[in-house]
């Protein structure tokens, strides 16, 4: 299997920055600057690139929370797919959020924080390596001023010195001028002469000095310095070439994470069952009425008959009018849901009986955790008082005393609702418009309110279990447990008349007693 190598960039061996740029001293101090200024850019656009992801990711995140299901109406409306399918794009697009905002954290500390770091040891570097390479400068000007004064002190001294023996020799030539003044001459000429002689040699040796300064300055010093100045900036290079890397990588870290999101969010769609969310409805409001049968002919041509107390006390038929699109008004909520469609109220009471076993079984580990507590108590005493605990015991045993009790009431309804659904249907759909039958026939009540007094006897006794509030006209209001007289037998409507111990008369549901044998 043949191995890949990695690409290794070379630079020829004759090309750096300390031979080639010996004398573009200025050129390498604007060049390394830009670098700086660039590495400053790319610091500031990414800065920018986060502040953008955070902001997004905060507009994503309000989204969410804006078209979030809250409160019980939107939780019903969750159970069909279609709701609980948008709310899992809701979900799915606030993780995606998450995701944009950890694209700006780790562009901030894995990017900004590194290179804003790195720049600030970059212009030290930078400044030092500048710094030396004007010193390395200053020192060859100060060493080049130096020979210039020296040499301009030969100068001045050979000068001196041709002057002082051509005196000597136009001395020596004077016919005036004594030996004495003739060997004073030349002596003199020769000092200044020796002293020309000393000078020369210092320039010499100066010269000699600065050449070899400056020969260290432009092959050693000055190349060391910009070579250290080139792998500097080579160096910024490769961190910015790695800042734009992991401007990348950033993003690709969380590709996987947002693949996900974005295939929630397409399971969701794939997860909606339009038929399903039909069923679920139809079982959210199917009432469980019969629909209305057909309107029966009343003949008014034969005249009108005249009533009797039979008639006096069976209220006349009154037709429903189940309008399906109508506006309904919603009866007052009753506690046994008989407010409600047979089909809804077992749903309701079931739901209520598995609340109550939730609660009776939360409550019952409560006891016996309390009676096991007790029992640690009494055999160690020095773990509490047993007697610490009765308040609490007692109080928890009535509680499921009476957990117990509601149970029991839920269930006998609940097997009422489930038992006797046919009288239900009669019952609910006589009790929703009873308004409309009571506005109808008070005048016909009115008209016979004499008859009532000669009724004959009782038909038998029976006792009321559940209570029913008589709001509507030829009703009455009765209690549980209240025990009435019979004065009607039910027609077949599920109404039948009832004598109460005061003495009021009027009409109840038949289901809502039993006979006493």
């Amino acid at each position: 299997m043949q191995q890949t190598l990695p690409v290794i960039r070379t630079t020829p061996a004759d090309m750096d920055w300390g031979t080639d740029l010996w004398d573009q001293c200025d050129q390498i101090e604007k060049h390394t600057q830009s670098g700086i200024d660039l590495l400053e850019l790319y610091v500031k656009f990414v800065k920018e690139r986060t502040e953008i992801e955070l902001g997004y990711a905060k507009q994503l995140r309000n989204l969410t929370k804006k078209y979030a299901k809250r409160g019980s109406k939107e939780e019903l409306d969750c159970k069909f797919s279609n709701h609980a399918s948008f709310q899992e794009i809701l979900n799915e697009l606030n993780d995606y959020a998450g995701q944009r905002e950890i694209v700006a954290e780790n562009m901030t500390t894995g990017i900004c924080a590194e290179l804003n770091k790195y720049l600030q040891d970059l212009k030290q570097e930078r400044k030092g390596h500048l710094s030396e390479a004007k010193k390395a400068q200053q020192n060859l000007e100060s060493s080049f001023k130096h020979l210039e004064s020296i040499k301009k002190r030969f100068a001045k001294e050979w000068a001196e010195a041709e002057k002082a023996t051509q005196q000597a020799e136009k001395t020596e030539h004077d016919v005036n001028a004594t030996k004495m003044d003739v060997e004073k001459a030349k002596n003199h000429a020769h000092a200044r002469t020796h002293t020309a002689e000393e000078s020369r040699n210092d320039y010499a040796a100066e010269l000699q000095k600065y050449n070899k300064e400056q020969n260290y300055f432009y092959y050693t010093e000055i190349p060391q310095i910009f070579n250290k100045m080139q792998e500097m900036d080579e160096q910024r290079i490769r961190h910015l070439a790695k800042g734009y890397c992991q401007f990348s990588d950033v993003e690709k870290k969380v590709l996987p994470i947002i693949s996900k999101c974005l295939e929630g969010i397409a399971a969701a769609g794939n997860k909606i069952n339009e038929k399903q969310d039909s069923m679920l409805f139809i079982e959210q409001h199917k009432s469980g009425f019969e629909r209305p049968a057909d309107v029966e002919f009343e003949d008014y041509s034969q005249g009108i008959k005249a009533a009797t107390s039979d008639s006096s006390l069976n209220p006349p038929k009154v037709r429903a009018k189940l309008w399906p699109f109508g506006k309904k008004h919603k009866p007052p909520a009753a506690e046994d849901f008989s407010h409600l469609p047979p089909e809804q109220r077992k749903k309701k009471l079931q739901a209520k009986i598995d609340d109550i076993n939730k609660e009776l079984q939360k409550t019952q580990d409560q006891s016996d955790a309390l009676e096991k507590m007790k029992g640690v108590y009494e055999q160690n005493p020095q773990l509490g008082d047993p007697t610490s605990l009765e308040p609490q015991i007692s109080e928890t045993t009535h509680h499921i005393g009476r957990l117990r009790g509601e149970l029991a009431k839920y269930e006998t309804w609940l097997s009422e609702a489930v038992g006797g659904e046919e009288s239900a249907n009669v019952i609910n759909n006589n009790a929703q418009h009873v308004n409309v039958a009571a506005d109808q026939t008070r005048n016909l009540y009115t008209e016979f309110d004499d008859e009532f007094e000669d009724v004959d006897p009782p038909l038998g006794q029976c006792t009321v279990l559940y209570n029913f509030e008589g709001n509507s006209e030829g009703t009455v209001s009765i209690a549980e447990g209240e025990l009435l007289s019979i004065m009607e037998e039910d027609k077949g409507d599920g109404w039948m008349r009832v004598l109460k111990g005061n003495g009021e008369e009027g009409f109840i549901p038949s289901s809502y007693i039993s006979r006493d044998s």
